[in-house]
């Protein structure tokens, strides 16, 4: 099966952003048909309806210290990282990792999720950091699927047109002929739930990676199928400010909690991505 794609503009979603009207007036503009695939970036859904937490009025506990401190600057700083073929410049940053801000991070981390996800160097259970602005962090959403109906129920509702709504995440998700595992939950039927052994593991045996489909409304389709649209997606779409909070803060000239909002505005981003399966 071949793909057409486009990764639609957009301007930063911001806490209180009405993305629901914004994704129908997008849509509108370039012509969708019945059968088409929209794929939207969960951070930018979280984000625009304020599912954020500032890190910087969390308290870490002792746990979370020895973490910050020992588990990322060592662990994996000079063994995980190097396991799962992180790149040096990761690896390098790693060793220096930010043991106050981290630590707060990984309070977090604990509190929402779990502490072995905060054993994890990236997908933490769907808390992410990047592309956000000052010490904020962005949750997972509670209830995607309820999400992608909503949104696909407007789509239908406002242009009268049947689509299948995709909600993905960055974190890694890594499959091996009809087995896939994620580090973090999803609601995809298929992928199972392993944290810090998922990331590990795929990554250590060099797995093929995908981002996480989180939910999805629509057609019934393969998770072979699902995992490939949102390769494409992701693809397309970019990484807006950055990979990690490092190359953004770089990006910007700035310290890693000192990206503002309007720097994060002043740069494009794409959170929606049109697929159409193409016709020979």
């Amino acid at each position: 099966m071949k793909y057409l794609a486009k990764a639609l503009r957009s301007r930063y979603w911001t806490p209180g952003f009405d993305y629901k009207k914004f994704i129908v007036h997008v849509l509108s503009r370039i012509g969708v048909r019945d059968g088409d695939i929209v794929v939207l970036s969960e951070k930018a859904i979280s984000v625009a309806e304020g599912n954020i937490v500032d890190e910087s009025k969390i308290k870490p506990g002792i746990l979370a210290r020895l973490i910050a401190r020992i588990w990322m600057r060592y662990i994996w700083g000079y063994i995980l990282g190097i396991l799962c073929r992180l790149s040096w410049r990761t690896i390098h940053n790693l060793r220096k990792y930010p043991v106050e801000l981290g630590a707060r991070h990984k309070q977090l981390v604990i509190e929402k999720v779990g502490p072995l996800a905060s054993l994890c160097f990236g997908s933490e259970g769907g808390i992410d950091v990047t592309n956000l602005p000052y010490s904020y962090a962005s949750l997972p959403l509670k209830d995607p699927v309820k999400t992608a109906e909503e949104i696909r129920d407007a789509i239908r509702k406002y242009l009268g047109k049947d689509l299948t709504v995709i909600i993905i995440d960055s974190d890694r998700c890594y499959s091996w002929r009809s087995f896939c595992i994620s580090p973090r939950k999803t609601f995809v039927k298929g992928i199972k739930s392993g944290g810090i052994f998922a990331y590990v593991l795929g990554n250590a045996l060099g797995l093929r990676s995908s981002p996480t489909p989180v939910a999805f409304s629509g057609s019934i389709m393969s998770l072979e199928e699902l995992l490939k649209i949102s390769r494409i997606a992701e693809k397309m779409r970019g990484f807006g400010a950055g990979r990690d909070v490092w190359e953004m803060a770089r990006r910007f000239g700035t310290t890693i909690d000192g990206v503002t909002w309007s720097m994060l505005m002043s740069i494009p981003h794409y959170p929606i991505v049109l697929i159409r399966r193409a016709v020979d």
